[in-house]
């Protein structure tokens, strides 16, 4: 994807999982990051692999400031914005939905739908101030698109997401900033690790519910975000692209 070659692009929630693989799988093929995460050892390692050509920002992106200073520090630094990859987000409680404490809910909905909008406003603000094309990728989930057990505030916050991407689609294609929704099954991320590693049996369920017989790694993750973010995607826009192995067909 030469396209990549030079181009600036913000990644949230980079330090590991999906946004680790897509900070890395962008800078291999020429892009500069800028990496926003609140975990700030992981996300310093990250960058400290990608000699120069990535930076650290400590970005909470459920609050209005910080995204801002994120997409000032990106331009400051590189010059450009060209895109973001909007993958930070909180996880499932895993409760019943009506067990899931108000409090946890409107986490979900700050973290997972207000920081979303958040990110895409300011990234969208930036790219037509500086009248140039861009494409973003918003992290949505499978729970984003079909309803699944024990996931209510995630669910309902996933597909939120998934509703924003549409209206940003519609509203700034004209403006030539193509935005499209990543819908990932079960991957495994570390948090998801550790939860197998507490639960023998949880691996083999989740291969049984993908009927591609297993459930997917970060990198597989990336190469779709990337390909999403790239000109090879020049004519895809509101769309949810699952790279689920089959999950939200059954």
């Amino acid at each position: 994807m030469a396209d990549l070659d030079g181009k600036v692009f913000i990644v949230t929630g980079g330090a590991s999982g999906i946004g680790r693989a897509t900070v890395e799988l962008l800078i291999e093929r020429g892009a500069r990051v800028a990496l926003a995460d609140i975990d700030d050892p992981a996300g310093e390692a990250v960058v400290a692999a990608a000699k120069g050509n990535a930076i650290y920002v400590h970005c909470d992106i459920g609050s209005e400031e910080d995204v801002k200073a994120l997409v000032a520090r990106t331009i400051d630094t590189f010059g450009a914005l060209d895109g973001a990859f909007n993958n930070a987000a909180i996880p499932q409680a895993g409760l019943p939905l009506a067990d899931v404490s108000l409090e946890r809910f409107r986490q979900s909905l700050d973290i997972n739908v207000v920081g979303t909008f958040l990110c895409m406003k300011y990234q969208i603000l930036s790219i037509i101030g500086r009248g140039t094309k861009g494409s973003i990728v918003n992290t949505a989930s499978a729970a984003g698109v079909v309803g699944v057990p024990m996931h209510g505030e995630y669910v309902g916050s996933k597909h939120a997401v998934v509703g924003l991407t549409r209206v940003a689609a519609a509203d700034y294609g004209k403006h030539g900033i193509r935005v499209n929704a990543l819908v990932p099954g079960a991957v495994r991320t570390p948090m998801l690790q550790r939860a197998m590693d507490n639960d023998p049996g949880l691996e083999p369920y989740l291969n049984s519910i993908h009927p591609i017989g297993r459930f997917s790694e970060p990198a597989e993750q990336a190469e779709a975000a990337v390909w999403l973010l790239s000109d090879a995607a020049s004519f895809v826009t509101g769309a949810c692209l699952a790279v689920d192995g089959g999950f939200t067909t059954i």
